[in-house]
């Protein structure tokens, strides 16, 4: 039996009337741009993160760089970060004019190190004047160890950005309750692309924000920097959260916490069955009711690539989720980093792979997935 990494035509198929409801109001209106949608979308996303403030945006990439944006980041200043992210996280920082600054990922979480982090200010005291922002990565759908970041970020009043991509209703059990992510730093950042948890049907993303002055100046650099229309008091960009995509985000909206449920279930099952000699299962460090699981990744100590062959020819979907960390890839080469640099990373981009997790997976697609991979080490 085929089995694919993620099914969108599952989920569609149970919810096709209510957004197609939703999509013929938007064309009824005719309010493509800014719509009464994106409004409703961000006081409900606000609310169900715990944060003041939701500011739609075009897509994830584009909540990073608006978010940088509005902490004025530019030329020569520093933004330290994971290696290990998709893309986005470091590339935004580079399109500023800034540098990127990386610091290993913990083993368990892949989550960035907070003592890397405390060790990195320690080492480098004539370039933390430079630290214009810290963005963590809540990777997979677990939150970073933000009780640890923000010691090392609030002690030296430099900001934190969340990048919440993967993991819009994780929560973190810290030092002053149960925090969802996005919530915790001075902003947090989600991603609406069709994989994740909550997806749009395209791209969309969203920047949370606690602080009235800090959203009203996201709301204005989204849209050119302009408010009213045509007066722009700075400059900013085109990245408008669809009007369209928010109404797909309002039908969906609502099932997100049973979704988060399903993949849970679907993690312990995984958990349970999955019991191949060798293979690390993802660490759910604070407990599974914290863990969104967008993926499900695995570590093995070798033949990944071995695997990944061995699972295409029997039509297991999979992904290697990131084969290159930052600090090896060919645009980050004038940084200085070479390869030995940041070894935690180094591994998981070698001996990591994903197995389908979405809420629609069976128990029997589940079965073929742990089979295949009990046949081959086998």
């Amino acid at each position: 039996m085929p089995v694919p990494l993620l099914d969108l035509k599952a989920q569609q198929k149970t919810l096709r009337a209510e957004i197609s409801a939703a999509l013929e109001k938007v064309m009824d209106a005719t309010a493509f741009i800014m719509g009464p949608q994106v409004k409703e979308l961000e006081a409900k996303v606000a609310e169900y993160t715990g944060v003041g403030y939701g500011i739609g945006v075009s897509s994830g990439t584009d909540a990073l760089l608006v978010a940088l944006m509005a902490l004025d980041v530019g030329h020569g200043d520093l933004v330290l970060t994971t290696p290990y992210s998709f893309f986005a996280t470091a590339g935004v920082v580079a399109r500023l004019g800034a540098v990127p600054v990386f610091v290993d990922i913990d083993p368990k979480t892949y989550n960035i190190d907070p003592a890397g982090l405390r060790e990195w200010f320690k080492k480098n005291p004539d370039k933390a004047v430079r630290v214009k922002a810290v963005i963590p990565v809540h990777l997979y759908g677990q939150c970073a160890d933000m009780d640890a970041i923000l010691d090392v970020t609030r002690e030296r009043n430099i900001p934190v950005i969340e990048d919440a991509a993967q993991a819009i209703g994780a929560t973190y059990p810290s030092k002053s309750g149960i925090r969802k992510a996005g919530a915790m730093g001075d902003m947090g950042c989600f991603s609406f692309f069709p994989s994740k948890n909550l997806g749009a049907m395209g791209d969309g993303g969203m920047v949370v924000a606690k602080d009235a002055a800090l959203a009203e100046k996201l709301a204005k650099l989204r849209n050119h920097g302009a408010h009213p229309k045509y007066f722009h008091s700075m400059i900013g960009g085109n990245f408008r959260l669809d009007t369209v995509q928010a109404a797909v985000l309002l039908v969906k909206l609502p099932h997100l916490e049973s979704w988060h449920a399903k993949r849970r279930a679907n993690a312990e099952r995984y958990n349970k069955t999955l019991d191949v000699k060798g293979i690390v299962k993802p660490a759910a460090v604070y407990g599974s009711e914290h863990h969104i699981y967008n993926q499900y990744v695995i570590l093995l100590p070798e033949k990944r690539d071995e695997l990944r062959k061995s699972l295409q020819e029997k039509g297991i979907g999979h992904e290697v989720y990131y084969p290159v960390p930052f600090h090896e890839q060919e645009c980050f080469k004038t940084l200085g980093y070479k390869s030995g640099d940041f070894p935690i990373s180094e591994r998981a981009s070698k001996n990591t792979i994903a197995l389908p997790i979405y809420p629609e997976l069976t128990a029997e697609q589940q079965d073929e997935v742990v089979a295949a991979i009990r046949s081959f080490f086998a």
